[in-house]
């Protein structure tokens, strides 16, 4: 029998091993149906939730909604609801969900219209999924992906650089940031109309909505007569801005203690005093400011005085070495930990705008000591801390080079917000 099944085998390999033209099998079509089939791919959306079989319902939180206000409406069991509301208060707590927020719904798509997956968007970011399809309760976390878009920005002053950029549809942000680099070269309560800026930046974007600004990258600040560049760079020591020689920007000292206001009275050595309806020197700068505006110290140091006195009502005084001393009064409350003795960073928000003492109104009444004599603190000009480090000085100029090209090539009258050129792609991060 062994025998006879042998030879039926080599029979076979024979005839098909004889010449002529070879054929090519036609699929059937059940395998092209099926070839079809594998090559469609699944609908996946933002939350990672495979939509082919499901109906998607995308809604905002309303005024005084809770979670079983959201899910009793779709017939959700009670008994899942509660599991979701004892869930750990670091995973998911129900008494937070807040009107406004987002949230999404899949539905089987059949006649039952049953809740499959629930989702709540915590921040603009972070979401959680709740499977409801088993018994059990499934449920994970995750987080939108962030796009970050490099973008450029220009615009000339005609009241402030606030108002500048909220007048162009600009983040309030961006004016803050933009502050911040420059803080230790423009007195931004002394700019003036025609001033002008220019800025490379980033962006960031979730599902083409905008989340917020990222780092300034490189920008350019037309005041008083001159100008001023500042180019983020990482030189392996420390991450900071410096200018097209490679100077670092940061100084000793602020121009500044607060981020935005306006000075209502200068350094004087005869001022009006308007308490006391009589002339007397005034050698301090007043920057009038709303009650509760943060005060920040102006140099690293040490509190040497937390007091009370009848003219400056709450004050404080920093020594920032033996040379230099800065002192705010009127303050209407002081940081938290700021006691005598207590050290102190630059920018460090250290009290708060107010009208204690003799004052008519809100403002920081800001004074500044050199070897013990009070002097003009605007006329004072400070080094700056350190340049960039010589190792990395050519990938520093090769890459301020490139961003004050295209600073110098942006107009300053053009007054709007534009993605940057297409070469600068957008950054992606999760």
């Amino acid at each position: 029998m062994m025998n006879r099944f042998l030879a039926f085998c080599l029979l076979v390999f024979a005839l098909s091993s004889c010449g002529g033209p070879e054929r090519t099998a036609e699929p059937s079509q059940t395998e092209t149906a099926f070839s079809t089939l594998e090559k469609k791919s699944p609908q996946i959306d933002e939350y990672g939730i495979v939509t082919d079989s499901l109906v998607s319902l995308k809604k905002n939180v309303k005024r005084h909604e809770t979670l079983a206000d959201i899910l009793t409406n779709y017939d959700v069991p009670y008994i899942k609801i509660v599991e979701m509301a004892k869930l750990p208060s670091e995973v998911f707590d129900e008494r937070r969900i807040k009107a406004g927020s987002n949230y999404a719904l899949y539905l089987s798509n059949d006649s039952a219209k049953s809740v499959r997956y629930f989702i709540y968007q915590k921040t603009p970011i972070d979401y959680i999924v709740f499977n409801l399809s088993d018994s059990l309760l499934g449920v994970t976390q995750g987080q939108k992906p962030i796009v970050s878009k490099t973008r450029t920005i220009t615009g000339t002053i005609e009241a402030s650089l606030y108002e500048t950029l909220i007048e162009q549809g600009a983040s309030p942000m961006l004016a803050l940031k933009l502050a911040d680099v420059f803080a230790w070269q423009i007195d931004f309560y002394g700019i003036q109309k025609g001033d002008y800026f220019k800025a490379i930046f980033e962006e960031q974007f979730i599902d083409d909505e905008s989340i917020g600004v990222g780092e300034i990258s490189a920008a350019y600040f037309y005041h008083n007569g001159k100008d001023y560049y500042a180019f983020d760079f990482d030189d392996g020591k420390r991450r900071a801005y410096y200018d097209e020689e490679g100077n670092s920007l940061q100084k000793q000292f602020l121009r500044a203690p607060l981020h935005f206001s306006r000075i209502s009275s200068h350094y004087s050595r005869s001022r009006f005093h308007p308490v006391l309806r009589i002339y007397r020197p005034h050698l301090g700068i007043d920057y009038a400011a709303p009650t509760g505006t943060p005060v920040r110290s102006v140099g690293d140091g040490v509190v040497v005085e937390k007091r009370w006195s009848k003219g400056g009502g709450r004050t404080l005084k920093i020594r920032h070495n033996s040379n230099y001393q800065s002192g705010y009064l009127h303050l209407s409350g002081y940081a938290k930990g700021i006691v005598k003795g207590a050290r102190v960073k630059q920018g460090q928000v250290i009290g708060y705008v107010g009208s204690t003492g003799l004052s008519t109104g809100p403002h920081l009444d800001f004074r500044f000591w050199k070897h013990g004599r009070l002097t003009n603190y605007l006329q004072m000009e400070f080094p700056p801390t350190h340049p960039v480090n010589p190792e990395k000085k050519g990938d520093f100029m090769n890459l301020m080079a490139g961003y004050k090209s295209q600073l110098d090539k942006l107009e300053p009258s053009s007054n709007d917000v534009a993605i940057a050129a297409s070469t600068l792609e957008d950054k992606r991060e999760f």
